[in-house]
Formats: C-alpha cells, sequence, structure tokens
C-alpha cells in the first residue's frame, strides 16, 4: 500500500522536515531555527496545507502534530488562517473564528510543552537561543507573506528559489489554482501574472530604488566611509593585475561619486570620465570631485567601443547589460552587479550590500 498520496516527490518533502528535526536538536543556533521556521513554514507545511501528504488520516494527524512540534505553531491553527486568507477573509479575525477541535488542542499542548521543557531544562538557551530565532523566524514569513501579496498576488519564477522552495514561487498560480499539487504548478504558469525578479523576502528592492538607496548614503557620513572601503578592497583586488590605466569612464558616477574618488586615489595620473545622464547627479558628483575629471550629460551605449582602458558599469545602469559581458567596451570592463550574478570572475563588494564586482576583458 502506497503511504503517500499525491506523488512520491512528496516524500522529499517529508524527508527535509525531519532533517529540519534532527538539525534542531543536534546543531540548534538562532540562525537555524529562524531560517528553517521560514523555509519550512513556505514549503512543507504550505503544502500540506494544501494537499496532506499521506493516504492515512491517522498519518496525516500525526504529521500535523510533528510539524507543530518542530516549527513551534500549531499547524491546525496556521491552515485555519491560511485558508481563510485564500478565501479573502480578514486573517486578523482568524483566532476569534477558529474552531477548537482535539488535534488543535494536542498540538497546543505539544508546542507548550516543548516550550516548558526548554525553558526548564535550558533556560539560557530558550531565552537567548530559541526564541530571538523563533521571532526572527517569524519575522521572515511576515515579509514572505507581505510582499507575496503586496500591490497583489506576485509570482516568481527564478530557478534557484523555485527549486529550493519546491515551486512557492509560482504564487499567482497557486492562488488561482490553491488545491493544485506543487509539482504541476510550473505547468499553469500565467504569462499575464504579475511577477518579480526578486524571491519575496527580497522584493523590498523593488520599492527601495537603488537611487533612494544612494541619496541615504549621500547625507550619512558613515555610510559613505563604509561603501568606500568595500569599493575600494574590490577594485584593489581587480585591477592589481593590469597596468595602471591611462583613460578610465566611470558609468553613472553622479551622486556620491565612489569609483571616482577610489579610482583617483589608486591612479592618480589616470584621466577620469564621468558619464551620466542625469544633470543633477553630476553637479552633485562635482561637490566631492577635483576640477581635472571631465563630466559627459549623455546616455552610455556599451555597443559603441570607449577610448578609455578602463571602464566600469554600475548596478542601476539602465540599457543592455548583458551586452556588457558578451563584449565589454573597453580592455578591462567592470560591472557592478548582484552578488548571485557570476558571469564573470569576480569578488564580492560586500554581502551586506549584496554586491559583486564581476571583470570582463577583451
Amino acid at each position: 500500500m502506497q503511504l503517500l498520496r499525491h506523488s512520491a516527490a512528496d516524500g522529499v518533502l517529508v524527508g527535509l522536515s525531519f532533517a529540519h528535526a534532527t538539525l534542531l536538536l543536534t546543531v540548534p543556533s538562532s540562525p537555524l531555527v529562524a531560517i528553517g521556521l521560514w523555509w519550512n513554514a513556505n514549503t512543507v507545511a504550505h503544502n500540506f496545507i494544501h494537499t496532506p501528504f499521506f493516504r492515512s488520516r491517522k498519518l496525516n494527524t500525526a504529521y500535523s502534530i510533528f510539524l507543530s512540534a518542530v516549527l513551534g505553531i500549531p499547524q491546525s491553527l496556521w491552515k485555519h488562517r491560511h485558508l481563510r486568507h485564500h478565501a479573502g477573509a480578514d486573517r486578523s479575525a482568524f483566532a476569534r473564528n477558529a474552531r477548537w477541535t482535539p488535534l488543535l488542542a494536542i498540538e497546543f499542548l505539544v508546542v507548550f510543552a516543548l516550550w516548558a521543557v526548554m525553558a526548564a531544562l535550558a533556560p539560557v538557551f530558550f531565552l537567548l537561543v530559541y526564541l530571538p530565532g523563533y521571532l526572527a523566524g517569524l519575522g521572515l514569513c511576515f515579509l514572505q507573506g507581505h510582499f507575496e501579496h503586496a500591490h497583489g498576488t506576485t509570482s516568481h519564477y527564478g530557478r534557484l528559489y523555485n527549486l529550493c522552495f519546491f515551486n512557492d514561487g509560482y504564487h499567482v498560480e497557486h492562488h488561482l489554482r490553491p488545491g493544485e499539487h506543487w509539482t504541476r504548478l510550473p505547468r499553469q504558469a500565467s504569462v499575464v501574472a504579475r511577477r518579480s525578479r526578486w524571491p519575496p523576502v527580497l522584493r523590498w528592492l523593488d520599492a527601495a530604488s537603488l537611487e533612494t538607496l544612494e541619496r541615504i548614503v549621500l547625507r550619512v557620513p558613515w555610510l559613505q566611509r563604509f561603501v568606500l572601503s568595500r569599493h575600494e578592497r574590490a577594485l584593489r583586488a581587480l585591477l592589481r593585475d593590469f597596468a595602471p590605466p591611462a583613460r578610465i569612464t566611470i558609468v553613472g558616477g553622479g551622486l556620491f561619486p565612489r569609483t571616482a574618488l577610489i579610482l583617483r586615489r589608486l591612479f592618480p595620473a589616470a584621466r577620469l570620465t564621468i558619464v551620466d545622464e542625469c544633470a543633477e547627479h553630476i553637479e552633485i558628483a562635482r561637490r566631492f570631485l577635483s576640477a581635472d575629471i571631465d563630466f559627459r550629460h549623455e546616455h552610455y551605449d556599451p555597443a559603441i567601443p570607449d577610448q578609455a582602458d578602463v571602464v566600469v558599469i554600475p548596478l542601476a545602469f539602465i540599457g543592455d547589460r548583458p551586452s556588457v559581458y558578451r563584449g565589454a567596451p573597453a580592455p578591462v570592463t567592470l560591472v557592478h552587479d548582484w552578488l548571485w550574478n557570476t558571469k564573470a570572475p569576480g569578488v564580492a563588494v560586500s554581502w551586506l550590500l549584496l554586491k559583486r564586482l564581476n571583470l570582463v576583458t577583451r
């Protein structure tokens, strides 16, 4: 007799949930509690809510109790709240509308008993490790749920995210067919779905534009020192094997011109040119720079070969970025990109900034 009701692929989720529990027992830490809660709640537990894995009702009941203990959240209560969300009901009123059942009572008792044992036997661990991790995990879950539905339900079709989160990125499709098994969601991909290039917990990057972040740096001296130090380290690492350049073009170097400040210090004899299509940005940059730096108020086209020895492309570049990787506009081209875009050899600028500097040569 088959144990799994819908798909053998659910066995992977069950196995990973037990691996999650094993890690919590053997190598507990606040980050593990937080990330494990966030990941499990949005993969294993979420799919179990919509399509219970087992043919046997007793096994589904036992597994619900198990997940309640691992996550510290009674699964029957969360299922009630989550299904109200799919029905378009007010989730803030879910508690007073929840129905007490024997299973919900058992789940509450299991969570309470587990917490009581931790508090009694390891109070320092419970207060300083488990609870901070638990609250951080709930915070990540809040960000996940908020940005999956802010401005309308939104999908994310990134392969890595959907591999690790078992097609959770197909969120528009999931709302259209809540009972569809997670393995079949990619076949239901909607061509008209609202989509984001960011996974949900990073989707705030859609709202916080790079220019907004740059203007914050303009106002905060310690942030200026931080970005200068991180970018200088990356620039030194990538340019140390090349001859000192005679001419450098910096694209989009307006606002706080950290690249120009660093390269002027590293290569005092080089001729620096900043190309920016925003006149306001150029005027702001002039305040930080010496008069020997040239400015060009125009849009930069990487398809036109540059006469410089080094060209620096910013993260906020508006244009055909892939073409820069296919054919560098200068002998040495440095491309600011997101940390996970390893399209060329490069170094991390900062894990905090999620930035990487890639090197393209010709």
